[in-house]
């Protein structure tokens, strides 16, 4: 095959449900509504080769209010591996995201550890490593401040994600907090949000993501709620090893380590309350 005969495109929304049904293939176990959300959230922040009118490879180049972006969901099809696709398509992914964002503005990644060094190559720098945990779903008593999230309560969750994501992401948490196929539940305390989780249909079991708390009790409080809401099936949680409260929050509840991967910024690092994060939202939008 010659390479000059690839085109790089805008991927529509059926080939990012392509990509992300590859995603599921390579064993990632995305969300079931993942791609709606992510759709939602910047439909002109996915991108792909495509040979003879057919997508081989992308990913997401997502911008959030230009204030910060995310590389995710980098796949190349299988039979088109080891020719240096993927190489030309992430450099152009990386410099077409910088040319979307304001200057000086991060974006950040979560990288396979295989392939971190290539990585750190493109200017991206580690920040911590994200380990994902499996259990079992349970019906465990958890406190009666842990209640569901409704619409009235957006715009609080919203404000009170920026200290763990480092902007507001408004267009994805709309879309996120209700999906289908998902439980959203919050933390308060004299109408005061002081914690939050989300537990999403995954192709296998159920995802928690995020899982942010002002402490670790009101965290294992939203984790033993998480694990009574999923029925009787997997769940799985990644955690930021860099927080000793979550490591110790998967070894109370016997989590089997599954992977890990590397939270890799590009640009300054974004300054996240990485204590109080206890599950991070998704390897692929951030």
């Amino acid at each position: 095959m010659n390479l000059e005969n690839i085109v790089l495109k805008k991927l529509g929304k059926s080939d990012l449900t392509t990509l992300v049904n590859w995603a599921s293939i390579e064993g990632w176990n995305p969300g079931k509504n993942d791609v709606d959300v992510f759709w939602n959230t910047d439909p002109d922040g996915f991108l792909g080769f495509y040979y003879e009118d057919k997508l081989i490879a992308g990913g997401a180049i997502v911008s959030y209010n230009n204030e910060f972006g995310f590389m995710g969901l980098f796949i190349v099809h299988k039979d088109f591996r080891s020719r240096g696709i993927g190489n030309k398509l992430w450099h152009l992914r990386r410099d077409l995201l910088i040319s979307r964002l304001n200057a000086n503005a991060a974006i950040g990644m979560d990288g396979v550890v295989q392939m971190q060094a290539f990585y750190n190559k493109g200017g991206f720098n580690l920040a911590f490593r994200d380990e994902r945990y499996e259990f079992n779903s349970v019906a465990i008593h958890y406190s009666t401040d842990v209640s569901l999230i409704n619409k009235a309560d957006f715009e609080n969750i919203i404000a009170y994600d920026v200290a763990y994501f480092g902007c507001r992401r408004s267009i994805f948490l709309e879309n996120w907090l209700s999906m289908p196929e998902s439980k959203a539940v919050k933390y308060t305390k004299d109408n005061k949000i002081l914690g939050y989780a989300v537990i999403r249909k995954a192709e296998t079991g159920y995802k928690i993501g995020p899982l942010f708390a002002n402490d670790e009790n009101i965290a294992e409080e939203l984790f033993k709620s998480c694990l009574s809401i999923a029925p009787n099936d997997l769940v799985f949680l990644d955690i930021p090893a860099t927080n000793q409260n979550a490591v110790s929050l998967v070894k109370k509840y016997k989590g089997k380590y599954v992977f890990e991967c590397g939270r890799m910024y590009f640009g300054e690092i974004p300054k996240i309350e990485i204590n109080n994060i206890y599950g991070i939202t998704t390897f692929e939008l951030g």
